[in-house]
């Protein structure tokens, strides 16, 4: 038991970075790729709707399917899927065929992210204590190594055919050699501990014919975080640029503080969820998001803004996990579809964040429509006990750190 959920844990590893991998590659080849279809910007920009589409859809299919035939079958089909689809795109000769491989990559990349994080639940589930902010810092990580070694192969004068096909290949390999170590459904390996009494029910056979009204408000909060996370994406480098007058060398320094204190505070809220809770997570995690990016808006110092920044990334980072974690354990039986929902909604967020502040940039300053998402950083901070399942009150700490609500890591021993 304790060897199949270590081996369960390292292959969920691997699935999150090769979908990081995956969709930094198709991000590193974007410029050949618009150059070879014989697009514009603009078009480009529309077309990347479908993208976006794509995933939403693939969340909300594959959501069910997981809770029917479990993640151990799901998840391999849905790698080798976002694999194939990340090759389509190089072979694209126009903007018709752009969109149409677009859609199916993003659908591929939906039906990945749904399914492995519905894994995560089953092996986080099995630990009793949280990792799944480790598995999300394995995605960027596995943004990383895609900005790297496409790079290196774009050195070589490889085109995006051949680029893109080798990583294919390199996809489907991983989706076949990780695929046995997956946990099994039905709790064969894994113990199923529903984390309230409606989800011991749940686990009884019950089924819930409708979405329960505390998902959707999961589901609400993750895309107010998202959205502050799409915000950083795509105006951290033009707030510095066109707001502080900072180089352009300067400037993308914003993001890069933004992404790297996301990746290092994916890597350790683990720890802290376990010591201090997912609620105290998400609260102060929150708050400390909207601090820094206050600070990053009012500042006229390059170097005290990048610092805010950082903040918000650092804050930002562990708040996303907490909400996925949440929606899985509220019922084993419906795992996937919560953890859909869920995911679906920040979806939404993430493409919403951009625009949302490009129109606002015609009434206000660059700079003052962050404000906007400190305000939704404030609602997450203000709301974070919506983690906290109903009938389940806090609990003191235990003498090795645990605690026995759900919202703090359980006392009990897991394997390591």
């Amino acid at each position: 038991m304790e060897r199949s959920l270590r081996l369960g844990r390292l292959a969920t590893f691997a699935y999150f970075v090769l979908n990081g991998f995956l969709m930094g590659m198709w991000i590193v080849h974007i410029p050949d790729i618009e150059h070879r279809a014989g697009i514009s910007h603009a078009v480009l920009g529309w077309l990347l709707l479908l993208l976006g589409a794509g995933a939403f859809a693939g969340m909300q299919l594959v959501g069910p399917l997981t809770d029917r035939f479990g993640a151990r079958t799901v998840v391999p089909l849905s790698a080798a899927l976002c694999s194939a689809g990340v090759v389509l795109p190089g072979w694209a000769a126009n903007a018709w065929t752009l969109g149409a491989a677009l859609l199916v990559l993003g659908l591929g990349n939906g039906c990945l992210d749904v399914s492995m994080n519905a894994h995560a639940i089953q092996v986080e589930r099995g630990y009793q204590r949280p990792v799944m902010s480790a598995f999300h810092a394995a995605f960027s990580i596995g943004g990383v190594l895609a900005a790297l070694a496409g790079a290196r192969m774009l050195s070589w004068g490889w085109g995006p055919v051949a680029n893109l096909g080798t990583v294919a290949l390199l996809g489907l390999a991983i989706a076949v050699v990780a695929a046995p170590a997956l946990l099994g459904s039905g709790g064969t390996d894994v113990p199923e501990t529903p984390e309230t009494p409606e989800g011991a029910a749940a686990a009884k056979g019950r089924r819930r014919t409708r979405t329960p009204r505390r998902i959707w408000g999961l589901a609400t909060l993750a895309l107010l975080v998202m959205l502050c996370e799409g915000v950083a994406n795509d105006w951290s480098t033009l707030h510095l640029r066109n707001v502080l007058g900072a180089p352009a060398a300067t400037a993308a320094l914003a993001y890069g503080a933004f992404s790297t204190a996301m990746t290092i505070g994916r890597l350790l809220t683990d720890r802290v969820a376990a010591r201090f809770g997912s609620v105290a997570v998400l609260r102060y995690g929150a708050s400390a998001a909207a601090l820094g990016l206050t600070a990053a808006s009012l500042s006229s110092s390059i170097p005290l803004t990048l610092l805010g920044w950082t903040l918000f990334g650092a804050g930002l980072s562990g708040c996303v996990p907490q909400l996925f974690s949440a929606a899985g354990h509220a019922d084993p039986d419906a795992a996937g579809t919560n953890v859909s929902r869920v995911a679906g909604l920040g979806y939404v967020g993430m493409l919403a964040g951009p625009a949302i502040i490009g129109p606002l940039t015609q009434v206000m300053p660059l700079h003052l429509t962050f404000f906007l998402p400190v305000a939704f950083c404030a609602v997450a901070a203000a709301t974070a006990g919506i983690l906290r399942p109903r009938n389940a009150a806090p609990a003191p700490l235990e003498a090795g750190g645990g605690a026995t609500d759900s919202g703090k890591g359980p006392a009990r021993a897991a394997p390591r």
